[in-house]
């Protein structure tokens, strides 16, 4: 995913003369030649992502459409405060793309981890966040977006689906199977798995890579008894109150495939952390049939 919306920002670089693009020491030997043509509009700013978005707002409030690219729990938390008042308060049209989603850099420990990323992007009003699950997707939702005026969010991973490759749609939901027995919701880079644990059964499989705005209305017409499985890729509980606001006043049995709330203080590869914590296809497939199988 890095290297194409590295391309892709070249591209804007070259071909649009109103966008701009500012980096944290991140990306640079890929979008070099760029960096060097454009310096006005193209820039390193080093280890500084509070003053990069700060920057970006004023280029922003300018009428230029600003792109900023960063290791996600820099991105999301050192910049807090400049993400609510210099983007959100002032409502400017900023990309922010980030890399290092959840545990995708398992070898550097807890700093580098971000599992809280959409959970916080979601509470402040007026922002967008999206989680696309490939390259192509990433390219397609960023096309959708990167003009639209609004503080626009992008997780992407170093780790995205191989099987599936979904043509998507910003703030839409993609009907992956149709079933009657429960709805699963697949966000992200989870789709592969969630497939493995339900091709062959009896359930529908809604595919997320917009997490705000919430596509509400496509769950609603999947509602199937009330069972509802959410798979994400990011802490626990980051879409229930969507899916519970979905349904207000009716019955629901929720299940949930997340990371759980806690500090991650084991060690281990990308691939050992998602098995340790349950991201992994046999444990959808078991919570699945639990869910199933409740009366």
């Amino acid at each position: 995913m890095r290297r194409a919306f590295l391309r892709r920002v070249g591209e804007m670089i070259r071909q649009e003369s109103d966008t701009t693009f500012f980096t944290v020491d991140i990306g640079m030997w890929a979008i070099r030649d760029v960096l060097s043509e454009y310096p006005d509009r193209c820039t390193n700013v080093g280890i500084y992502e509070d003053a990069m978005f700060s920057i970006a707002a004023g280029m922003a409030r300018k009428g230029l459409i600003p792109t900023v690219f960063g290791i996600q729990p820099y991105l999301i938390e050192r910049a807090l405060e400049q993400i609510k008042m210099d983007l959100a308060y002032q409502k400017l049209g900023i990309n922010v793309v980030g890399t290092g989603a959840a545990v995708d850099y398992p070898k550097y420990g807890y700093s580098h981890y971000c599992a809280e990323d959409a959970a916080i992007i979601k509470q402040i009003p007026g922002c967008e966040f999206i989680a696309p699950g490939t390259a192509k997707e990433f390219i397609q939702l960023f096309d959708q977006t990167y003009r639209n005026g609004k503080p626009t969010f992008f997780r992407i991973s170093d780790h995205p689906n191989k099987t599936y490759d979904i043509d998507v749609e910003f703030g839409r939901a993609k009907v992956i199977q149709r079933g009657s027995k429960a709805t699963v919701i697949a966000v992200s880079i989870m789709l592969d798995e969630v497939m493995k644990a339900c091709k062959d059964e009896d359930v529908t499989v809604l595919y997320y890579t917009t997490l705000e705005p919430f596509d509400k209305e496509t769950l609603a017409l999947n509602y199937n008894n009330g069972k509802i499985l959410i798979c994400e890729p990011e802490y626990m509980g980051t879409l229930l109150a969507d899916v519970i606001d979905t349904f207000l006043g009716k019955a629901l049995q929720i299940g949930q495939v997340a990371f759980p709330k806690e500090i991650f203080r084991n060690y281990g590869t990308y691939d050992e952390k998602m098995a340790y914590y349950g991201l992994t296809a046999e444990n959808i497939a078991d919570k699945l049939h639990e869910l199933i199988e409740q009366e």
